[in-house]
């Protein structure tokens, strides 16, 4: 399939024109929520920012298998093997089975991304339904020579994977520099090297979650399992491998070194990070108290928020920065796109209420282009979104009878909508169908017809007034009462 879509690629630190694998076939593996807390906004902006490029590389024709794990095991509260298991400390904490933790956490997750109208994954793999793949994975790189085990704890040795590897190729870092921000072992450690990490980690007697392995009761490393799903679902090397930046460092650099000593072949062409969140300009925290949770988000209440935001406006703000970008929020800027994301929606419910013309004085097929080319420079759907308000300028002025479109265009136009607003930027209407919008003001009509009736001036007023306020324009005729928004 011929393309001009350009991906920015981590791993080469450009952009290139996106030649899939074995086209129209697309492999996508993106690493999904620990799932023993609620889903923060970072990981939801991920997901957004992701599904964004889900839904556009479909609309180009390509046939995409997503695969977005769960992980439900293996994640210590260090990146680097230290501390507790978190889903250990979470079940304690809440007297629950670690399972009952992770299916809580797991609904809660898929209600968000319900919300944020994301499709889902065509693959969702969880750790623990995976453990056999990541125990034969494990001894794989043992045999290749590439992992040692001591004391029932099965370790990458990453100094001697650089010898004939690059480690750092992700980050670009220099080895000595990673060696010389990581604290000496101090005889208290079993790894070799100070930047070995576990694939395979020993469970104390206390351990809820643990498994038999040919090293004995244990549960696996956090890195391995991304490689082992992976691999399964979408081979030794696929096409887009994709998560936070955060996770670039020493997740996404851990998998390209284990998935390099197992399979003997870099695991994805395309690597793709999106930014972080801030606050008011500072970073997104529990520590600083300048986070909240989506639902906080939704409802409002948080002392930062001045009042709710509904998901569409929050999945349009995220939209508005590119993908790379650092994005942040502030009431300000939610204010913004609360109001540029009901001005959008409104100009395209007008799209069947349009006049058509005999000519046009406007080209739709450039704005088509120029929609296109933004959504090719590497999903750029702020420039996208600032060319469909192009689109609403055009809308509105036809519908004040300012400009003028033929049939033809009329046509191109609401196709083009449809497809950027909907099926690429994946928004959804939050006002009522036209059907219940319609059966709601009859039966206003009719309450305001009789408190006329019975002279009772102040209601059928203050119903008037109170539509107004909302959009709504009533018209008296000696025909009747119409509506109409505003």
């Amino acid at each position: 399939m011929d393309s001009q879509l350009q991906v920015y690629n981590t791993l080469t630190r450009q952009k290139e024109v996106f030649k899939p694998i074995n086209p129209p076939l697309v492999g996508m593996y993106v690493c999904g929520p620990t799932v023993y807390s609620d889903v923060h906004l970072g990981n939801c902006r991920t997901f957004v920012s992701f599904d964004l490029i889900y839904r556009y590389l479909q609309h180009l024709g390509y046939k995409v298998r997503y695969v977005r794990n769960i992980t439900d095991a293996g994640h210590l509260e260090g990146d680097r093997d230290e501390g507790d298991d978190k889903f250990t400390k979470k079940a304690k904490l809440e007297q629950l089975e670690p399972m009952e933790i992770v299916q809580k956490y797991t609904l809660g997750f898929h209600e968000v991304m319900r919300l944020f109208n994301t499709l889902p994954p065509n693959i969702e793999p969880s750790a623990t339904g995976h453990i056999t793949e990541q125990i034969e994975m494990v001894k794989q790189i043992i045999d290749s020579g590439l992992a040692y085990e001591v004391n029932g704890t099965v370790y990458f040795d990453v100094e001697k994977y650089s010898k004939d590897q690059n480690y750092t190729i992700l980050t670009n870092r220099e080895l000595d520099d990673l060696l010389a921000n990581t604290r000496e072992l101090g005889g208290q450690d079993d790894k070799k090297g100070r930047l070995d990490f576990a694939l395979w980690i020993k469970a104390k007697p206390e351990h809820l979650m643990r498994w038999p392995s040919p090293w004995g009761w244990g549960f696996p490393g956090w890195h391995i399992e991304c490689s082992a799903m992976s691999k399964k679902y979408l081979g030794d090397t696929f096409d887009i491998h994709g998560g936070g930046l955060d996770l670039a460092a020493t997740h996404h650099t851990n998998e390209i070194a284990q998935s390099q000593a197992c399979n003997h072949a870099e695991p994805a062409k395309y690597w793709m990070h999106t930014n972080m969140l801030t606050v008011n300009g500072t970073r997104m925290s529990k520590s600083a108290g300048n986070g909240f949770l989506p639902f906080e988000l939704f409802t409002g209440d948080h002392p930062l928020l001045s009042r709710a935001y509904s998901p569409m406006t929050v999945r349009f703000f995220m939209l508005q920065a590119h993908y790379r970008s650092t994005l942040d929020f502030s009431n300000e800027a939610l204010e913004a796109s609360d109001k540029g994301f009901k001005r959008l929606m409104s100009a395209v419910h007008l799209l069947d209420k349009l006049p058509v013309a005999g000519s046009s004085d406007y080209n739709v097929q450039d704005l088509s282009k120029r929609c296109y080319a933004a959504m090719n420079d590497d999903f750029n759907s702020p420039v996208l979104i600032a060319e469909l308000f192009e689109a609403v300028r055009v809308i509105n002025s036809v519908y004040d009878g300012k400009s003028k479109l033929n049939l033809e265009s009329l046509d191109q136009l609401r196709q083009l909508m449809k497809a950027m607003v909907f099926d690429v930027l994946g928004l959804q209407s939050e006002e009522k169908s036209e059907g219940d919008l319609t059966a709601i003001m009859d039966l206003l009509i009719r309450l305001r017809n009789e408190a006329k009736a019975k002279q009772d001036y102040a209601t059928s007023d203050q119903i008037r007034m109170s539509l107004q306020e909302l959009g709504i324009q009533l018209k008296d005729s000696k025909s009747g009462t119409t509506w109409d928004k505003i």
